[in-house]
């Protein structure tokens, strides 16, 4: 059993090191070389208490520089306050330090930023750090439709009348003896062929499994390194060996069929992980008590709609996950496929869109996860804000846990990997064990 935890840093001083090196004679916006560190894991402050960031700036050049330090707080929990400016003049090899005191006045995430600059450069130099406050009781309203739990039952309808025909193909494995591999191809929504690679123990037994799903366009392949776990790489239509009918370029999934709930995209995204689901339950080496879903980006956002729509998942594990909370999404990201797709006919808009994509908003999915998760997030991830994940992960009622790196972004790298398999194992062996 998952016992219900946080990772808290509590902190009232954060260190911002801005360091700025511009080169050539007078043309400062020529060459610039701009590094930026962060000296804090503390990034998750208490309520109402200030927090005092410290940015040294050091001018590398023999010559006078002179500017403005402008300080900017954004968020989508609160109006943001006015921006602090404040003059420097910086002597030849001079460095200073500037302090801004800040608290946060409610639960949530703010981007402060700091900007440099100098009347001869067009481009400030710029670096923005975000902190949280409170961050269990994030919340967002849900834009669940009426009839969002009849699309799903009858999608979930359609998608049974189509025969998986499941069929495994052994491939060799010459890096491991110890694991059987095999290249999988089902039918699913739509008579879609989607695909994906199945690792086994290369002994008899009835073992956990693991559905790892993709991020963005990205190809699942084998993991190799799972003696002891049914590992199933699976790639939904579009993307990996599961383009025969899909393609998977260009990479618009997000704006494909998005005038239609029915035929967007993610509707049948999804419905190929219920049936990846569908076929780890007709393997007669996994035990079913013991199902695991895990993924990272549009790979956690996968995880979340799995776990939620299917009660067969036992744990769920989501990593810095993507399809949450679309209306704050788009308050804290641009992307210029939506801004184009937008554009393309007369008739769109952002509320028609809007309501379309909240059919596959993992937040309006998350109140029906029956099973323990773990989710990971990086705060500094401006492709998949905290804000979002927060506020799907913490409409799920049961036992849940989840992780922050304070200093990481878009990607939690190997170590969080190599972690995340041994949860998992800790997770089903400690279960099974408590069970005997």
């Amino acid at each position: 059993m998952i016992v219900h935890s946080t990772y808290i840093k509590v902190t009232n001083t954060c260190l911002l090191i801005l360091f700025f090196c511009m080169t050539g004679d007078t043309s400062f916006g020529q060459k610039r070389v701009v590094l930026v560190s962060v000296i804090s894991n503390d990034s998750i402050v208490v309520q109402q208490k200030p927090v005092t960031l410290t940015a040294s700036v050091e001018n590398k050049l023999d010559e006078l520089v002179t500017g403005t330090l402008i300080w900017n707080v954004q968020s989508v929990f609160f109006d943001s306050p006015p921006p602090t400016e404040q003059a420097i003049s910086l002597n030849g090899r001079q460095s200073i330090s500037c302090e801004y005191s800040f608290s946060m006045p409610c639960p949530g995430f703010a981007d402060i930023e700091c900007r440099f600059q100098t009347p001869k450069s067009k481009t400030p130099i710029t670096t923005t750090y975000r902190i949280g406050s409170d961050v269990e009781s994030i919340a967002s309203p849900l834009t669940r439709q009426e009839d969002f739990f009849d699309f799903w039952e009858r999608s979930l309808a359609q998608l049974a009348e189509v025969s998986p025909a499941f069929q495994m193909t052994p491939r060799p494995n010459k890096a491991r003896a110890e694991v059987r591999l095999h290249e999988v191809s089902m039918e699913s929504f739509g008579n879609v062929t989607v695909r994906g690679w199945l690792e086994t123990p290369n002994r008899a037994g009835v073992f956990p499994a693991v559905l790892r799903l993709p991020g963005y366009g990205q190809s699942m392949r084998p993991v190799g390194d799972q003696e002891d776990l049914v590992v199933f790489s699976f790639n939904p239509r579009g993307h990996g060996n599961s383009q025969d009918d899909v393609s998977g370029t260009p990479q618009d999934y997000w704006v494909r069929g998005l005038d239609d709930r029915d035929t967007y995209f993610y509707r049948g995204a999804y419905l190929d992980c219920i049936r990846a689901i569908d076929f780890i339950c007709s393997l007669d080496n996994v035990d079913q008590e013991r199902i695991a879903v895990w993924g990272a980006s549009q790979g956690g956002g996968f995880a979340f709609a799995t776990a939620a729509i299917d009660n067969r998942v036992d744990l769920c594990v989501a990593d810095i996950p993507f399809l949450c909370n679309w209306t704050n999404y788009f308050k804290l990201t641009q992307w210029e496929e939506m801004d184009k797709w937008l554009d393309q006919k007369q008739h769109r808009s952002w509320s028609s869109a809007l309501k379309t994509m909240s059919y596959f908003d993992t937040m309006n999915f998350c109140d029906r996860i029956i099973c323990p998760v773990i989710m990971s997030i990086g705060l500094q991830d401006q492709i998949c804000p905290p804000t979002t994940g927060f506020a799907a992960f913490n409409r799920i009622t049961g036992a849940k846990t989840y992780k922050i790196y304070p200093k990481r972004g878009h990607g939690l790298g190997k170590d969080h990997r190599q972690h995340m398999w041994r949860q998992i194992k800790k997770q089903f062996f400690t279960t099974t064990a408590g069970n005997q």
